[in-house]
């Protein structure tokens, strides 16, 4: 016949000698437990944490009691958060050592079913699953979203800008006074070269001294029409002639 009670206080010893500080005998209306027998309380930190000098951001308590045919039958379980565990997450922790005591009935399971639980902590709240949770969270921040679906590469975004500046530089010579278009067209800049050049300035001064009205059209002469084409030419001349982009 069994002696149920020997095998527990052998238990019982064991753990104490593994865990020392961890381990503690508990009073009964503190286990949370429907018991009057004795109850334990394991300290459980995450596998990570062990070593910190630090305080320890997350702390478990696992509490048990032996049942009377303990280990043939399952011993009664709680977890209690110590610091900073959410209550939903102590839920699932107790059903997962509830279900792995059923599994282990017949031997003694208490240190297995605390083995179980600090791999549980660790996984849910150690190092490595901040730094996982950090790296998700760095992956969506560095996440480049392209209305269109395109990748932008440094070939693209050049290529984008290089047409960008020609149309600018044309809408530029469309507001431009004859005089302005007259140099531009003697020194053939492009629209970005007249631009850093200063005469930017120079343009604007003569427009602020203009009389002509907002809603009022320029008229320019057909001449006009071939200065655009000259810059237009030019650019897709300078364009032809400079070293690909790698």
């Amino acid at each position: 016949m069994t002696d149920y009670g020997q095998e527990q206080e052998m238990e019982i010893e064991a753990l104490e000698a593994i865990l020392m500080d961890e381990f503690k005998e508990i009073h009964s209306s503190e286990s949370g437990l429907n018991t009057s027998n004795r109850c334990f309380q394991i300290t459980i930190i995450p596998q990570d944490d062990e070593d910190e000098s630090t305080d320890i951001p997350v702390q478990l308590a696992l509490i048990f009691s032996h049942t009377e045919k303990y280990p043939d039958e399952p011993p009664l379980l709680n977890v209690q958060s110590i610091r900073g565990i959410q209550v939903s997450d102590l839920k699932i922790l107790k059903e997962k050592l509830e279900q792995e005591a059923s599994e282990n009935l017949g031997m003694a399971m208490i240190y297995t079913l605390v083995s179980s639980a600090k791999d549980w902590l660790s996984e849910k709240y150690g190092q490595d699953a901040d730094d996982d949770e950090f790296k998700d969270e760095q992956a969506v921040k560095d996440e480049v979203i392209i209305p269109h679906g395109e990748p932008v590469t440094v070939d693209t975004f050049l290529a984008w800008r290089e047409r960008f500046e020609a149309e600018l530089a044309l809408e530029r010579a469309k507001l431009m006074p004859e005089s302005a278009l007259a140099v531009t067209k003697e020194k053939k800049l492009t629209g970005r070269q007249w631009f850093e050049s200063g005469r930017a300035k120079g343009v604007a001064a003569v427009n602020e001294e203009s009389d002509v009205e907002d809603d009022e059209e320029i008229d320019f002469d057909d001449d006009f029409e071939d200065d655009e084409d000259d810059m237009l030419e030019h650019y897709l001349a300078e364009k032809s002639d400079s070293p690909t982009h790698s």
